[in-house]
């Protein structure tokens, strides 16, 4: 089938999905659980053979894998889902005119969904589960690292809409090459808004070249200030946490500012760090207090270019300040406006560094780990929106829709 009849039977079915029920939608979205579970052998199998294709030093090898646990995991985020309300139909504003016009501002699907990843195969169900609960539509293109376990989940999920009487191309893997990429980019029409998931190229090339609405989403430039107040024992476990729970993940922790008075208490601060074999990149005041008070090994001397990076990996650049303005100033320049956190016992600073930063997500005395749709009771996410426009923050239910005006009269003109 040529892209364009592809994108048209999509934009097609999304027409039906808006009249699902609530509750027939629920029960789908119940039974895709069940099935992705009953369907672990045949996806790990097929998430092997894409593995099988990766080094697994390459940071993307830990976003690609699939375990049992994992989609156990996955399905039980798309139980969230299907428990949770619809939004759809939720009247957001109600008004009666003086001209007797009845006004209804009420919640409805955005209509087609375009999401371009790379290496993440569990992507592949939470944008289906998000937005057929949303009466959304899909279109999926994912990278080729993910091929094999792309393309047996959506396998999976039209299985499900098929044995539920919806039509299959509600969810619609596209090829994984470049020209559908193209294509969909340029998909003016059929497409109502495209989001990209993954790095900071694929964002930009996708943003530069989509004649689509497009909402960006992922890199993560992840900063945490430790003030010169702030609690050692709250500190290093929130930093461990931070950086090592989930190396591969946008809101893993990428530069530590510390306040320079607490320079002495680094060694202690940083210890989980070292026995968890993180790399770390230090200025100059933290690469003496380090030196022989870290695995030598593991400690290397910073230069310009480790601070703004998003690493993906156990790698982490430590910056010394002489304060918060210093630390608020370097997260200005270097943030990616996902995810931020200060430690701190001082009141007043941790509400200066919560009203100033600019970032999706703002933390006090907690890990950026939590920047997660699920971990903010959402359910799942289809991503997290780094800029202001419509959405902003993990992109779940609420986020999947826009809204009309339904106006009821009784033969008014103007």
């Amino acid at each position: 089938m040529h892209l364009q009849d592809t994108f048209r039977a999509t934009q097609h079915a999304s027409r039906a999905l808006g009249q699902v029920s609530a509750e027939s939608m629920r029960t789908v979205l119940l039974d895709l659980a069940a099935a992705a579970v009953a369907e672990t052998p045949f996806l790990l199998a097929e998430n092997e053979k894409d593995l099988a294709r990766m080094s697994p030093d390459d940071p993307k090898y830990d976003r690609l894998q699939l375990t049992a646990a994992r989609i156990a995991s996955i399905a039980e985020d798309i139980r969230n889902v299907a428990g949770l309300p619809s939004p759809l139909g939720q009247v957001l504003q109600h008004q009666t005119l003086p001209n007797g016009l009845d006004l209804s501002k009420v919640r409805v699907p955005l209509g087609v969904v375009g999401v371009i990843y790379e290496a993440r195969p569990n992507v592949t169900f939470d944008v289906a589960a998000l937005c057929l609960k949303t009466g959304n539509a899909c279109l999926l293109k994912g990278g080729s690292d993910a091929a094999h376990s792309n393309l047996a989940i959506s396998t999976v999920i039209q299985r499900v809409l098929g044995h539920h009487g919806l039509n299959a191309k509600s969810v619609t893997l596209l090829p994984p090459d470049r020209q559908a990429t193209e294509a969909l980019l340029q998909a003016i029409g059929y497409v109502d808004v495209l989001i990209p998931r993954g790095s900071q190229q694929l964002i930009d090339y996708v943003r530069q070249h989509a004649k689509v609405p497009v909402i960006e989403t992922g890199a993560g430039i992840v900063h945490t200030y430790f003030d010169e107040t702030a609690d050692l024992a709250k500190g290093q476990a929130i930093i461990v946490n931070a950086k090592t729970r989930r190396v591969s993940v946008c809101n893993a922790l990428d530069c530590l500012l510390v306040h320079e008075a607490r320079i002495a208490d680094l060694p202690e601060l940083l210890a989980p760090l070292g026995q968890s074999g993180v790399l770390v990149y230090a200025d100059t005041q933290a690469y003496e207090a380090l030196t022989n008070n870290y695995p030598a090994e593991l400690l290397q001397p910073a230069t310009e270019e480790h601070f703004g990076t998003e690493f993906l990996s156990l790698k982490l650049a430590i910056k010394t300040v002489t304060g918060l303005e210093e630390a608020l100033g370097h997260i200005a320049v270097h943030s990616s406006k996902h995810s931020e956190a200060i430690i701190s016992e001082n009141a007043a600073h941790i509400e200066q560094f919560l009203n100033q930063v600019d970032a999706a997500a703002v933390y006090a005395n907690a890990s950026t780990a939590f920047t997660d749709g699920a971990q903010f009771g959402l359910g799942a996410e289809i991503g997290i929106s780094t800029q202001k426009l419509h959405a902003r923050g993990p992109m779940a239910l609420e986020e999947l829709t826009s809204y009309k005006w339904q106006v009821r009269g009784n033969g008014q003109v103007r």
